[in-house]
Order: structure tokens, then sequence, then C-alpha cells
């Protein structure tokens, strides 16, 4: 019964062992996973001195934080001398990845503004401008090359309409060279903007000119007006140069009103005069009916002589010689007109 009760305990003992060295050996290979999978990059940051410690990469991981990426740019920003001129952190890096950065973007931007002695650019104005939605690295390119921008955007049209004070209208097409304001770029207008502030005024200094024989003759000046209003202010950009690269005479837009509006002068002045003939037309027809009513009046003014003879003859105030003297006299009057040409007399 000793001897059963013995080698019991020994196994029990035995099994105890053994699960202690599973569980010792499952956490081993973790941690060798852990470290073969994160040995490289510590080494990386050991060898350049970017003060990223093992643990640390391995709680970026825990934070769905890509810990090559925050590396290999902690690595660029060391080794481009960033952190002495202002403190670049790595829960900087972090934050700025989680909140949906281009963390590499910004590094390189940096670089970039750095190698290029743009000093008004740090690491919390660049994160700004990079969650903002703009393209920093472009800007900073942008700002070291000035770009040429085409106005009026070849999208939406090939020329710029502009009449001058002659009324000849001339098509102008413009190239504009700009460069990336750094201080304005958080909140300063895009290239749309600058694209219609610049067509503004191109067609605002045209229309200004006495002659479009001056803008052929001297395009410059269009330029330098265009340049002297300040059209960058507000805006991400800065104006280098405006240059007239086309210009085209149009038509004669002054000529044509004048047609124009002497033609609507024509139909004025022909509905006032069809209103006047209206006017007359329906005068006539009164004057025609007031003929007729007078003729009216007169036939029933005749119609009473013979009643108003009659009765003078029952009367005795008329005789009868009087009244074959009176038909005489209308019979001579009769003959009369008819030999003159003129309407018989009635009767």
């Amino acid at each position: 019964m000793l001897n059963h009760l013995s080698l019991l305990a020994a196994n029990n003992s035995n099994a105890v062992w053994l699960g202690m060295s599973v569980l010792v050996a499952f956490f081993a290979l973790i941690f060798l996973l852990v470290f073969f999978r994160y040995f490289g990059l510590w080494i990386q940051c050991v060898t350049t001195r970017a003060n990223i410690s093992l643990p640390s990469l391995l709680m970026m991981s825990l934070r769905k934080v890509s810990p090559t990426i925050i590396v290999r740019c902690k690595i660029m920003a060391v080794q481009a001398g960033l952190t002495r001129s202002y403190p670049i952190t790595t829960k900087a890096l972090e934050a700025h990845y989680l909140a949906g950065g281009n963390v590499p973007n910004v590094i390189r931007a940096l670089i970039a503004a750095q190698r290029a002695g743009l000093t008004d650019l740090d690491w919390q104005t660049a994160a700004a401008i990079d969650l903002a939605g703009r393209d920093l690295l472009d800007a900073i390119r942008t700002s070291v090359y000035p770009k040429v921008i085409d106005c009026p955007d070849p999208k939406r049209g090939s020329t710029l309409s502009a009449v001058a004070k002659d009324g000849i209208e001339l098509k102008v097409r413009a190239r504009v060279t700009v460069r990336t304001n750094i201080k304005q770029l958080v909140g300063g207008a895009t290239e749309e903007t600058v694209i219609a502030r610049v067509g503004q005024g191109i067609v605002q200094a045209i229309g200004s000119t006495a002659s479009y024989k001056l803008v052929l003759a001297n395009p410059d000046s269009i330029s330098r007006t265009v340049l002297s209003e300040g059209l960058e202010a507000q805006t991400a950009f800065e104006i280098v140069s405006i240059d007239i690269a086309d210009v085209d005479v149009g038509e004669n837009i002054g000529a044509r009103l004048q047609a124009d509006q002497a033609e609507a002068q024509v139909r004025v002045a022909q509905a006032k005069a069809e209103e006047q003939r209206a006017a007359y037309t329906a005068a006539e027809q009164e004057m025609v009916a007031l003929i007729q009513e007078n003729r009216a009046k007169v036939v029933m003014a005749e119609a009473a002589i013979p009643l108003a003879i009659s009765q003078a003859l029952a009367s005795g105030k008329l005789g009868l010689l009087d009244y074959y003297e009176l038909r005489n006299i209308q019979a001579d009057t009769k003959m009369r007109d008819s030999i003159s040409g003129g309407e018989p007399t009635t009767k």
C-alpha cells in the first residue's frame, strides 16, 4: 500500500514538473517570436540613437501602430538632425499616425524644408498641414521650385475674354508662376482662387484701357497692373510673375452693341408709328361713322320737306305758282350741277 502511494505521488510530481516545463517553453517561444520580430528594428534604433526601446515596439503593435513606419521615420528625423531643431518624440509620431496622418511624408517634407533653409516650418505646423489634407511634401517642393499654372484653367476654357473701352474684344491667355507660402498654407486658398483672381484682374485691367492697341503694344502693362493688386492675399501661394502668353483680337463688341441698340430703336419707332397709324385709322373710322350719321340726318330732313310743303300749301302760306317756281329753281340747279360735273342736288 505504501509503495502504491509513493508511486502515485511520484507520478503527480512528474506531471506538475511537465506542466511547468510546457508553460515555460510556451512563454519562451512567445518571447523568442517577439524578440526576433522586433529585434531588427530595435538594433536599428540602438545603432542610430533613435531611442526606442523593445517594450515600446511591442506596445506599438498593441496600439495598432506600425512599428516599422515609426522606427524608420524616427531614424530619418534623427539622422537628418531634425530633433536638434525641435523635439520630435516617438509619442508624437504615434499620435500623428493614429490620427490618420502620413508620417513618412511629413518627415520627408521637414527634411526638404530644412535643406532648403525654410525655418518657418516645425513639427506641429507640418502635422497640422498634413491632417488638413494638404500634400506637404508637394508644397515644400513648390516653395523651392515655383510652378506655372495656366489662366484660365484649360478644363474650363482656353482664353479669357475682355473688352477694352473702344469696344474691341481681346482673348487673353496668361501663365502664372507661383510658389507656396508656408506661413499661409493652413487656411489659405487654393490654386482655383489664384486663377480666378488673376483672371478677374486681367479682365479689369483690359477693361480700363482706352484702346485695345495699347494692350497689343504693351501687354506687360497688364501684368504689372494685376501684380500690384496683391491678389495672393489669404492664399497659400505667392505670385512670382504673371506673363501674358497670348493675345488675340476678337469681335467688335462695341459696334455690335451699337447695331443692336439701333435695331432696338428702329423697332421702338416702328411700334410707335404703328400705334399712330392705328390711332389715325380709328379716327378715320369715327369720321366715316359721323358722315354716315350726318347723311342720315340730311335724308331725314329732306324727307320732311314734302310734308312741310304740303302743310304750307294747305295753310295758304305757299301758293301754287310759288311751288312751281321752287321746282324750276331746283331743276335749274340740278342742271348746272350736272354741267359742272358736281354731285347733283338731292331732291
